[in-house]
């Protein structure tokens, strides 16, 4: 955020002339010796001028102001908040003092005091777009999302040009599942200006285009994006949309292409600590986990199984959560299964990283990559010898500060390690894991979720995001082949029944083809998805943690394999389950193996049997097995590190 700063009470400045002492005129000097740092964006510099000035002449408090701002600016937010207390209790009445210290106290990851800094401010002072804009920010970063809404549009009021607010608005109608409007705003965002933010504006306008499922809008996006992408130069630190392009863009050179641009953008100003030296063999490998989303969250629900059956003599096992604690059973669960729990939440990322490196962490796991909520500035610290990538981003990094990504030979062959930066290391089978303790589905009737019980049930829960035109198109094509078939979709979002039926309508589909389905706690979903004939996957980003969901309730997936990592997901978790025959390389033989399922019953009764018996067999429910296969390869990994051998590919080794 930026904020314009006062300026000091000064013959020359205010066109007044007043008699000054000397100590105010040497508070000017160093006022002015401050702005030629700042003005080079020397921060540090600056800010001990503005600090000096400050100390000679404390009842102007523009001068406290500037040495705030310089340090907000210098990455010294602490120091920062000190000075504006300071400032506040001499100063009560000065407005931009709040607005500061909210500043700093976000940078530090502190919403929720910089929500009571600002309304500490006393009531008869005005309330400007600055305070507006910060107030709005820290309401969205504490999530709450309706209550920033109503500030934005205060702030907006005030200031209708401010392109910024207008994409922050935007992100908080998409979290309040209003993305027709979410959209509406990113895009006059984009057209009033975004300077070096712009590609990533306009990736995250592509996204939210594919969210409403308003195709054309957004391939006339992704067309002037990937244009304009390709022309980068490569290896420029950019602030691009690496997630949008690893799941709408099926070309993965150009994928990676644009995670090393971000990878590089999250790495700026970044000085990484001094490489520590690998401590040896002896003792347990100390694994850091490291993520955001440590409470009922998708990735929790896979890998909490994995936290409870690491062997403890072997493996030192932490968790480094960024995330709140929503007080629910899987926190509860997830924080029980690992031996330090170390909550990181209101840090700065250099702090993040320090805390990591007095830890002393061999291994650092990063869960997250370039999704919401990214803690690759964490890794670009390199607060840890060995740095892996695992779970969370369907892709590479593209980040230097890398050195492995987990994957297995579907999602990551190694003949296709020019797709991605960090080096492959491969589990023998799928690197997804997942949980065989969770809830069993429970046995429901179709008349229960307000499906027809004697119709083909094909179900789609995916994001809708995942549903382009293309993929739409072959379902209504499957809809009029197979005239007693419903459609189930997931309605993820106000806006997307609408705009699919009247899709649908298009393609000769009435709405009663169409069954939509509200969001549900895992239990009920599980007991839902268990009632399907077939799960219908889509491209180039499958299901992920639906399509093992699926499986788990015994109900087959056909999916259609491509070229990139977020689309060999599901072929992977179906040879995990041995039903290879699922997979299909092209739509012809996707519909034509929907088409065989849909008129053998028997056949669907066979896959549903073999699914059943899977939970007991498959290793993708055996986080005992997965956890004894993950455990070699961050032996294997660590062991290179040990004798001082860079990072190198590592194929899966037969079970």
């Amino acid at each position: 955020m930026t904020i314009a700063l006062p300026t000091p009470d000064f013959p020359g400045t205010t066109g007044g002339a007043k008699s000054h002492s000397l100590n105010q005129v040497r508070a000017h000097q160093h006022w002015q010796s401050g702005q030629v740092h700042a003005n080079t964006e020397h921060w540090p510099k600056a800010a001990s001028m503005f600090e000096r000035a400050a100390r000679l002449h404390d009842d102007d408090p523009a001068y406290a102001l500037a040495a705030a701002h310089a340090l907000i600016k210098a990455g010294l937010s602490a120091q920062a908040i000190r000075c504006t207390q300071q400032l506040r209790q001499r100063h009560p009445n000065t407005a931009l003092t709040y607005t500061l210290e909210s500043h700093a106290l976000l940078e530090l990851n502190r919403a929720e005091e910089a929500v009571q800094c600002l309304r500490h401010m006393p009531a008869d002072i005005a309330r400007d777009n600055d305070h507006l804009v910060s107030l709005a920010v820290a309401l969205q970063r504490c999530k709450q999302h309706s209550e920033a809404v109503g500030v934005f549009f205060e702030a907006l009021a005030l200031k209708m040009t401010d392109s910024v607010s207008h994409f922050r608005l935007g992100m908080s109608f998409k979290d309040l599942g209003m993305k027709v409007e979410a959209a509406e705003c990113v895009r006059t965002a984009v057209v009033l200006g975004l300077g070096t933010s712009d590609l990533a504006a306009r990736a995250q306008l592509m996204f939210l285009e594919r969210e409403t499922c308003r195709w054309a809008a957004a391939d006339e996006v992704m067309v002037a994006l990937r244009r304009d992408v390709q022309a980068l130069p490569d290896q420029t630190p950019m602030e691009v949309g690496a997630f949008p392009h690893a799941v709408l863009v099926n070309e993965p050179l150009e994928t990676l292409k644009v995670a090393r641009h971000y990878a590089l953008h999250a790495a700026r100003h970044i000085q990484p600590f001094q490489p520590r030296r690998p401590r040896g063999q002896h003792g347990r490998l100390r694994i850091g986990y490291l993520s955001a989303d440590f409470h009922e969250h998708a990735t929790s629900q896979l890998l909490v199984q994995v936290l409870e059956n690491h062997d403890r003599e072997a493996f030192e096992v932490t968790l480094l959560s960024n995330g709140p604690d929503d007080q629910s059973a899987m926190r509860q669960r997830i924080s029980a299964a690992s031996e330090h729990f170390e909550d990181l939440r209101g840090r700065s990322f250099e702090s993040m990283a320090q805390r990591i490196h007095e830890l002393r962490i061999d291994m650092l796991i990063d869960l997250k990559g370039a999704t919401y909520d990214t803690l690759l500035p964490v890794l670009a610290y390199r607060a840890a010898p060995l740095q892996v990538s695992w779970l969370g981003f369907p892709g590479s990094t593209g980040a230097p500060y890398i050195d492995y990504l987990v994957g297995d030979p579907v999602v990551t062959p190694l003949d296709s390690a020019a797709h991605f930066s960090e080096k492959i290391a491969q589990l023998p089978q799928c690197y997804q894991p997942n949980d065989a303790k969770r809830a069993l589905p429970q046995p429901s009737k179709r008349i229960d979720w307000g499906v027809p019980e004697d119709a083909l049930l094909l179900c789609a829960f995916h994001q809708s995001y995942k549903i382009s035109a293309d993929v739409f198109a072959q379902w209504c094509r499957l809809l009029h082949k197979l005239p007693n078939a419903v459609l189930w979709l997931m309605q993820w979002n106000t806006n997307v029944q609408a705009v699919l039926t009247a899709a649908a309508r298009e393609h000769g589909i009435g709405p009663e083809r169409l069954v939509f389905a509200p969001l549900l706690p895992l239990q009920g979903h599980l007991n839902r998805l268990a009632v399907a004939d077939i799960y219908l996957d889509a491209w180039p980003c499958n299901a992920h943690t639906t399509a093992s969901e699926a499986l788990w309730c015994a109900v087959p997936v056909v999916t259609l394999l491509g070229p990139t990592f977020a689309q060999r997901v599901a072929t992977s978790l179906l040879q995990a389950v041995s039903l290879p025959e699922l997979v299909c390389t092209d739509e012809a033989q996707y519909e034509a193996t929907v088409m065989a399922l849909a008129a053998e019953p028997s056949r669907r009764s066979q896959l549903k049997n073999h699914l059943l018996a899977q939970r007991n067999t498959s290793t993708l429910f055996n986080g005992v097995t997965f956890v004894s296969h993950l455990e070699a390869l961050y032996q294997r990994m660590w062991e290179r590190c040990t004798r001082g051998l860079p990072p190198e590919h590592l194929a899966a080794t037969p079970t």
